[in-house]
């Protein structure tokens, strides 16, 4: 097993930050995002206490998906503006103490892209996957677009071939498949020293790195792309010691050891295809993959959930990856369903959040998700949103909603040209409104997050004791402190099998109490103790 540097040590204590560029702030008034309105609305990440923001893609794209089709990935997109509006992003970030880090695009480009343009017409060109054949292609493989024969491999859409990697495994019947020491997986791992090099240089703090588990084709154990990533890190850690790279991979046991300083629990990936987190959130509204077969999350409302399922899987991660890096929990991203979603209602939110910012693992907020804002169902496709018939992304990814202005203070542009519609109920919630209510879901966000910083009993590292994985949720934090979580609508009591009284002081509650050695919580509550 490779040996890394230890993880950057402020990525211990990161509290992370999803925001999806074109949706988050526009301040030009052509109604998409952009660098400049996130910078103006810094202030809100810092105020309520994050320290890491991570950008879905920002480079140049044709966006046939949203950005995760690339064609350079050394300037970004115009419509968020210029290399400089970015670099005063990453400045003023700082300043407040975030640190901004950026999505990487590295299993694929836009057919756009010059290098895939280039190997169209050129036969000797191994950047991409090619299957030269004077027959019929083999399936998936898309037809040249060019002079040269054959066709190239997509990772998903048409329009984004996968870049050459090699193949873990050798096949006859397919004699395209090269090796991963071959010239052109060669030329495209330096590119990804190349590309994170250029942006590191320039004060960004790492990357989130997009389907990292799929560079290597036909790799069974992932051995071969684990290798890969151990190669990078192993210059990253030469090269730029603080920088941070976190996975989308979704089976932190793997890509943690193969170089990641963190993954995250996802909708899929692992060896449960991401149960995990979709045993804790998904209500079978919003994004649904038709494959998934689980009837009841935690998080509900009838109760019909267990933890457990959550637990034993972050258990058996966790005995794995130990101090080598970290599991990241979302609170929804821009592929999966925000946590306010379906029947789910705000009451319902204050206890996900009071569980999440008081777990061993990195959280990661998904922008809105702050104040509640909801997945909105029924919107036509955008950008390659739609995946399936009850998988449709932009119902995650609409504008945020600042205040009661004219588009919820998110643009100044003509209704019709917004990237996304904004939330239509009047009711919807607003930075705002909630900023100027003490007991909104918002400033429990702020508390907790300024708690989970004060409390070092409370962070990543510190040891957890779970009591009671149904409801409610019991667990012990350092030894010290005591968390009770209760999602369900009817109350839940559990009894602490301690010696004598325990004495237990109220931090941050919704209803629960400790007398004795009962816990009660009511309905939709929570409490955190200090015994």
């Amino acid at each position: 097993m490779p040996s890394f540097r230890p993880t950057p040590a402020w990525l211990a204590d990161a509290v992370l930050y999803q925001i999806y560029p074109q949706s988050f702030a526009d301040s030009g008034g052509d109604g998409i995002g952009d660098f400049a309105g996130i910078t103006q609305h810094l202030d809100h990440l810092a105020w309520l206490g994050v320290n890491t923001v991570w950008l879905n893609p920002c480079f140049t794209s044709p966006f046939n998906d949203a950005g995760y089709d690339v064609s350079d990935y050394l300037s970004v997109a115009p419509r968020y503006g210029t290399s400089d509006d970015l670099a005063k992003l990453v400045d003023t970030a700082r300043r407040l103490g975030i640190r901004v880090m950026l999505d990487l695009v590295a299993g694929h480009t836009s057919d756009q892209h010059p290098w895939f343009q280039a190997a169209a017409n050129d036969p000797a060109n191994h950047r991409y996957i090619w299957a030269e054949l004077d027959h019929a292609l083999p399936e998936r493989f898309v037809p040249s677009p060019g002079s040269r024969p054959g066709g190239y491999l997509p990772n998903f859409f048409d329009s984004q071939p996968a870049l050459n990697f090699g193949y873990a495994r050798k096949d006859p019947a397919e004699p395209w498949r090269q090796p991963v020491d071959a010239e052109g997986p060669r030329a495209n791992r330096a590119a990804l020293r190349e590309i994170m090099d250029h942006w590191l240089r320039l004060g960004l703090a790492g990357f989130r790195v997009d389907m990292a588990h799929s560079l290597v084709k036909d790799d069974p154990d992932l051995g071969e792309t684990s290798k890969l990533w151990a190669e990078l890190r192993d210059w990253l850690d030469n090269t730029h010691p603080d920088a941070a790279l976190l996975a989308e991979w979704g089976d932190p046991a793997v890509s943690v050891p193969a170089g990641f300083h963190s993954d995250f629990f996802l909708q899929f990936g692992g060896p449960s295809d991401g149960l995990p987190l979709r045993s804790l959130w998904n209500n079978n509204q919003g994004t649904v993959a038709d494959h998934w077969t689980q009837r009841h999350c935690y998080f509900d409302a009838e109760g019909g959930g267990t933890a457990g399922t959550f637990v034993t899987a972050w258990e058996s991660v966790n005995a794995v990856i130990g101090a080598r890096g970290f599991i990241t929990l979302p609170s929804a991203n821009h592929d999966f369903s925000r946590l306010a979603c379906g029947p789910r209602t705000a009451e319902q939110l204050p206890a996900a959040f009071a569980f999440q910012m008081t777990w061993p693992t990195l959280p990661a907020i998904y922008y809105g998700d702050e104040i509640g804002m909801r997945y909105l169902p029924g919107l036509p496709d955008h950008e390659g949103s739609v995946l399936g018939s009850r998988y449709n992304r932009a119902g995650s990814r609409t504008p945020m909603q600042w205040d009661s202005s004219p588009n919820a203070g998110f643009s100044n542009a003509p209704t019709h040209r917004l990237y996304l519609p904004i939330d239509p109920d009047p009711d919807r919630p607003t930075v705002a409104a909630q900023r100027a209510d003490q007991d909104s879901l918002l400033h429990l966000v702020r508390r907790l997050i300024a708690l989970r910083k004060a409390t070092p009993e409370l962070r990543s590292r510190a040891s957890v004791t779970v009591l009671h994985t149904g409801y409610p949720l019991v667990y012990t934090r350092g030894e010290r402190y005591l968390v009770a979580i209760n999602p369900r609508r009817e109350p839940a009591t559990y009894t602490l099998a301690a010696p004598g009284l325990v004495t237990a002081r109220p931090i941050e509650t919704n209803g629960a109490t400790v007398v004795g050695q009962q816990v009660s919580v009511p309905g939709f509550g929570y409490g955190i103790f200090a015994l």
